[in-house]
Order: C-alpha cells, then structure tokens, then sequence
C-alpha cells in the first residue's frame, strides 16, 4: 500500500505525543493532565486508522476495479469526518 505522506506525518506527531506523556509522567503531572493528553493520542491513532483502510479501500478500488474516484473519495470523507 503507497501510504500518503500527510497519513506519516499524521503519525509522527502522535509518536511526539506520546513522547509528551511520558515525559509528564516522569514530571509528576497530574492524572488527569496525562489521561487527557492520552485521549488526545487515542483519537489522533483512530483517525490514522480510518485513514489507512480508507486510503487502501481506494487502491484497491482504482487498481482492481478500474473505478473514477473522486465521488467515492467524497462519500468516504463524510463518513470519516462525521464520526
């Protein structure tokens, strides 16, 4: 799968994240500072997710089936954006 490189970034920042929390922890921030930080990773790696099988949906699409995309593409969006 040919990973667009927005979805990498996306991904990278969450790893800068997740460095984050581990440095609060290891100041002795509060719980509730960290667990709200971890969310913040938790829906960052969700959309990643849904990017990534969106993303290889769409290959898949355009190299097996031969199908024009961009009506697809826009359908698909809603439904990542309204969840």
């Amino acid at each position: 799968m040919k990973c667009d490189p927005a979805l990498i970034n996306r991904l990278k920042r969450a790893n800068g994240q997740m460095k984050g929390v581990i440095t609060m922890m290891e100041s002795d921030k509060s719980c509730g500072d960290i667990v709200a930080q971890l969310k913040a990773v938790r829906t960052s790696i969700d959309k990643a997710i849904g990017l990534v099988t969106t993303q290889n949906l769409l290959q898949t699409m355009q190299h097996d089936l031969d199908v024009d995309l961009p009506e697809i593409k826009h359908a698909i969006n809603l439904i990542i954006k309204g969840k």
